[in-house]
């Protein structure tokens, strides 16, 4: 029998190349999403706006993923996945350039147009790249293969606020070099593509014998992690959005060296977890992980509300390490099942990450009419049902 491995299939099959490369978009859409989170600070500075409003940055970004799931999935099924890549960096790499004539114009509403035709080319890539890479190689190896992709999408978060910091709080606010500069990039890497054949994978035939045609609304699994997933973006969003209002109005840090915490501190404590994370699914199944994850976040969110100040402010940045692992581990865990319906399944499972356009706006909300700390009750909410989903996956 053939040595298999982490890209390796048992009839001798290697994935490295694909692997290496479809893991490098990871960083892309990292760095895209954590840019974000200094953005909406930014735009709350230079614009006067309110933090209500400011969350429609991630609103509009995450409402791309809503409106653009289905019309990727349906890309990546009939031309397969390298066509979906190549729309999704075309997308990203158009949205990141309009941000030139914005800085301009600085109209928000424009902004918010950008932004969202970036949402856009970020569902098609991950639409593709997130099931891509629970393929290549054997099915009881997907759950680490993610894992160890989304850790260089950890890395881009740690970027991301790094660079966002520099130019918006330490650089006099220029908001349109680093997206010039993004969007350049971007759309280099997809000539690179365009010039690259990226192999089809295929479970047809194993697939139907497994799934006997059940449809994808009666498997329970996928629609718990559906919900979960849904859940995980929401919280996430939510806090990478107010992180650094929640650093400057109750731990008394500076905006600019709150950023600088959010990728060092916060984002490093994510990719590491990340990382962690695919090397103990090695030995500790997936859905276990994810509960011990799940309650630790819970307990952060707890000591956030409760604790306001430089403890809650603490715990804000453990959470990080507790969440790293959810999405990947709730993607691969809801595919599990999906067998001949991979595509599909991915594209409703991109859909749900619509839940970041709002939870940063409930959020705002309680921040604008209660207070900072309290709004972490949303995320709060989110985790304790990710913990009931990992808790029970086995039986689902």
């Amino acid at each position: 029998m053939e040595k298999i491995g982490l890209v390796r299939t048992r009839d001798g099959r290697n994935f490295l190349v694909p692997f290496i490369l479809i893991t490098s978009l990871f960083f892309l859409w990292g760095v895209a999403h954590s840019i974000l989170d200094v953005l909406n600070k930014h735009f709350q500075d230079t614009m006067e706006i309110t933090r209500t409003r400011s969350a429609l940055i991630q609103a509009v970004v995450y409402g791309g993923y809503f409106v653009m799931a289905l019309p990727a999935g349906r890309i990546i099924r009939r031309f397969g996945y390298r066509t979906g890549v190549l729309t999704g960096l075309v997308l990203y790499g158009i949205g990141a350039l309009l941000f030139i004539p914005g800085g301009r114009i600085q109209s928000f509403e424009f902004f918010l147009l950008a932004l969202f035709v970036i949402g856009c080319g970020l569902t098609c890539l991950e639409t593709a790249s997130n099931p891509y890479v629970t393929v290549l190689g054997e099915p009881e190896g997907s759950e680490r293969r993610i894992n160890l992709a989304q850790s260089f999408n950890g890395l881009g978060w740690i970027c991301g606020p790094l660079a966002g910091g520099f130019f918006l709080f330490a650089g006099g606010g220029d908001v349109t070099t680093p997206y010039a500069v993004l969007g350049t990039v971007v759309l280099l890497i997809a000539m690179v593509f365009s010039r690259v054949k990226l192999p089809e994978i295929s479970r047809e035939a194993e697939a139907q014998k497994e799934n006997c045609g059940k449809s994808l609304w009666k498997t329970a699994s996928f629609m718990a992690g559906l919900l979960s997933l849904f859940l995980y973006v929401a919280a996430q969003t939510g806090i990478n959005s107010f992180f650094i209002n929640y650093a400057t109005e109750n731990a008394g840090v500076s905006a600019h060296k709150a950023s600088v915490w959010l990728s060092f501190g916060g984002m490093g404590l994510f990719m590491a977890g990340r990382m962690g994370g695919s090397w103990l699914m090695r030995f500790v199944k997936g859905e276990k992980v994810l509960a011990a994850c799940a309650a630790g976040a819970v307990v952060c969110m707890a000591a956030v509300m409760l604790l306001p100040g430089e403890v809650g402010w603490y715990f804000l940045l453990l959470c990080f390490l507790c969440e790293s692992i959810m999405f990947p581990t709730i993607f691969s865990l809801s595919l599990r099942q999906a067998g001949a319906r991979t595509k599909q399944a991915s594209s409703y499972l991109i859909m749900s990450i619509v839940g970041g356009a709002i939870a940063p706006i409930l959020m705002g909300f309680i921040a604008d009419h209660v207070s900072m700390a309290a709004g972490f009750v949303v995320p709060l909410i989110c985790f304790a049902e990710i913990l009931g989903f990992a808790v029970r996956y086995r039986k689902l």
